[in-house]
């Protein structure tokens, strides 16, 4: 059973229950004295708290997805093998592999022309030498026969660190989210493309190039965009690509679209921090090149190279999320031609929660400064 299954949740909290009433029940002939009965009092209350704790534990990974298996809760290394899929209509990039298909959780999800698909690939970055998987979301326009010589924006979704690409699918609910913007007349259709901003797991490169490691932001900006268009409709100018994220994810897209306004139009970044982090996550990014680390800094990067163009949303709330002052800053120093839009909330945290209330909006910006042609 998987982690985020709720056979599993409401196994340990049955479990819990269990203990808890165990606990109550055998109490009073575990009050003697003696060594037995002490170690059995230990036992009990340690065994409950623990059971307890697991079952918090879940109910709150349930809920956000910060861990999508038992693999990525322990760290070890998946993906491991590549299904090659050979079918006919099947991507034909040889950067990219579709390893299968899932259907949206939309109405009609089960019939591609009322619902969409999702495609789980695996990109193969040919200058960066990165390999990662991703979900690739096909609006139902794509496979209509009114659209079958038309292609079709693209908007690249990234995760916080350190999510799963599923958070992106089931906490943050992108697909339902821009299938609704557009039944509803205020988005067209796009194509997502929704992977994890860190691509060498376990560590969180922040999406530099790494000197003699990761090169994260070539993989994001060149071997990412490649591998879609040669597989998928997808425009090749940067009018036709976006990029969004959620707190690293959203760090990752402002700098990306920052440095290169010539790949992405458009780029989100929600609840997002503007340098690099340097923790033990990270790793030592920069080599001590200090070039590097101001480059990583996009307030640096705004004052000493500003973008020639390019649009730029931020999202913060004034209560809740420690980026307010930041992002005000952010705003400020983003100069013409460069734009910059804002989602300024009242309330709200550094969430799942915070963040479903932005998708729909984003999404409809992203809409609004994409071009399919």
């Amino acid at each position: 059973m998987g982690l985020t299954s709720k056979v599993v949740l409401a196994a340990v909290a049955a479990l819990a229950v269990a203990l808890f009433a165990a606990t109550v029940w055998l109490w009073p002939r575990l009050a003697r004295r003696g060594a037995a009965a002490v170690t059995g009092r230990v036992g009990l209350l340690l065994a409950t708290q623990l059971v307890l704790f697991a079952s918090v534990g879940l109910a709150a990974n349930n809920a956000f997805l910060f861990y999508g298996s038992w693999a990525d809760l322990f760290g070890r290394k998946q993906e491991l093998g590549v299904v090659s899929d050979h079918t006919a209509g099947g991507p034909g990039s040889r950067n990219m592999t579709r390893t299968g298909t899932q259907r949206p959780d939309v109405p009609g999800g089960g019939v591609p022309t009322a619902g969409g698909r999702i495609d789980k690939v695996v990109v193969s970055g040919r200058l960066s030498g990165i390999e990662s998987p991703a979900y690739v979301y096909l609006p139902p326009e794509y496979f209509r026969s009114a659209y079958a010589k038309r292609p079709f924006p693209a908007v690249v979704v990234l995760t916080g660190y350190p999510g799963t690409a599923e958070n992106l699918l089931k906490g943050l609910r992108y697909p339902q989210a821009a299938h609704e913007r557009v039944k509803a007349g205020k988005a067209q259709p796009m194509i997502l493309v929704m992977l994890r901003s860190t691509v060498a797991p376990p560590r969180d490169t922040e999406c530099v190039d790494i000197p003699k490691g990761p090169q994260t932001e070539t993989f994001f900006a060149k071997d990412l965009p490649e591998a879609i268009t040669q597989s998928y409709r997808v425009g090749k100018q940067a009018r036709n690509w976006g990029i969004i994220g959620n707190s690293t994810g959203g760090y990752c897209a402002l700098k990306t679209g920052l440095h290169h306004p010539d790949r992405y139009a458009a780029s989100a970044g929600l609840s997002a921090y503007y340098k690099a982090a340097e923790d033990p996550t990270t790793g030592d990014l920069f080599h001590g090149k200090q070039e590097l680390r101001d480059r990583a800094d996009l307030m640096w990067t705004l004052e000493n190279r500003p973008p020639s163009g390019g649009s730029f949303l931020v999202t913060t709330s004034r209560q809740g999320e420690g980026n307010w002052k930041s992002t005000m800053r952010f705003i400020d120093k983003v100069k013409a031609p460069a734009q910059v839009s804002s989602i300024v909330l009242d309330s709200g945290g550094h969430n799942f929660t915070t963040w479903r209330r932005e998708i729909p909006p984003a999404l409809e910006w992203l809409s609004g400064r994409l071009s399919a042609q």
